[in-house]
């Protein structure tokens, strides 16, 4: 999260999923407002995450579609732009999850 955070991402919310999906256990999801932005935040996520657990996510998507995926394994995080997220929104799609942590 603090990777997240440091790198300004906005509308950060981690959801638990233990127990509803059977590919993660949680989804961190969060905005940022350009195309640059998102580089920014899934770099800064993927290089704590390998400098911290030594671990390296699998990458789907392109900043300019406005949805990354990175996935960890255990958890799966969302990079979007804030009309990607509004369109897909994930955190009704998926609301028998339970939401751990908003960071406006």
């Amino acid at each position: 999260m603090d990777a997240l955070e440091e790198k300004k991402a906005e509308n950060i919310v981690l959801m638990d999923l233990r127990g509803i999906a059977h590919f993660t256990d949680y989804f961190v999801l969060c905005s940022g407002t350009s195309d640059r932005m998102l580089r920014a935040i899934l770099k800064a996520a993927n290089d704590a995450m390998h400098e911290k657990f030594d671990l390296k996510g699998k990458i789907e998507g392109i900043p300019s579609n406005g949805w990354i995926t990175v996935d960890f394994n255990s958890f799966v995080l969302h990079i979007f732009s804030p009309e990607q997220r509004k369109f897909y929104d994930l955190e009704e799609l998926w609301a028998e999850g339970k939401i751990l942590l908003h960071v406006q």
